[in-house]
């Protein structure tokens, strides 16, 4: 099982990756920004889809964590995209609620590394605090019903580029073997987060 999941698991990045690449540096609105973002979610859809048995089979808990964190930044950066009137469906609540637990399940798990002495804590408080810190964005946005115009257009930016984030950082730990690991984790956040914020503000001027 794992040898059929892992290949359809590295494509899907990979091709992600790409089409994350494309949506950002192509013009917002027209089908080639259109397109690559459609793609780049289904890729994340595949990504989540072989990430969660593949948890499952190897019982590791903190890549189970880490799909749902990832997926629903992708899934929640493509109903803002789609959702004009900013009004939430059991759907997008759901997965609120589900992005908001993982983070507080990355807490948990964060405790019981640091008492085993494993320095992936840091990433479990970081990741965690971001899941709960996104979800809340987000709950706030459907419960006030703000994510209309230019805020709309500012979720949609930051769930994606927090999904892209996600992509850039599976990257980065599979393929640079360095210690200490925990660092290839944040780096991709802590170098691209000022730019989403920076984008932000951009847009909603």
């Amino acid at each position: 099982m794992m040898q059929i999941l892992l290949p359809i698991h590295i494509l899907a990045g990979t091709i992600a990756l790409l089409c994350a690449a494309l949506a950002l540096t192509s013009e917002k609105g027209k089908k080639l920004h259109v397109l690559s973002g459609r793609t780049y979610f289904w890729c994340m859809v595949a990504i989540f889809l072989t990430a969660i048995p593949m948890s499952i089979i190897t019982s590791n808990i903190f890549l189970f964590l880490i799909a749902i964190f990832s997926f629903y930044l992708a899934f929640a950066g493509m109903r803002f995209a789609r959702n004009r009137k900013g009004v939430a469906t059991t759907l997008d609540w759901t997965a609120v609620g589900l992005m908001i637990l993982s983070g507080l399940g990355m807490w948990i798990l964060s405790a019981i590394y640091f008492s085993n002495n494993n320095s992936q804590y840091i990433v479990l408080l970081v990741f965690g605090f971001l899941a709960i810190a996104l979800g809340y964005a987000d709950f706030r946005s459907y419960k006030n019903k703000t994510a209309t115009g230019k805020k709309r257009l500012s979720r949609h930016l930051t769930n994606m580029m927090g999904g892209t984030i996600a992509v850039i950082t599976a990257v980065l730990v599979v393929n640079v073997d360095l210690e200490p690991a925990w660092v290839w984790w944040v780096l991709p956040t802590l170098l691209i987060t000022p730019v989403i914020f920076w984008w932000n503000v951009k847009i909603l001027k």
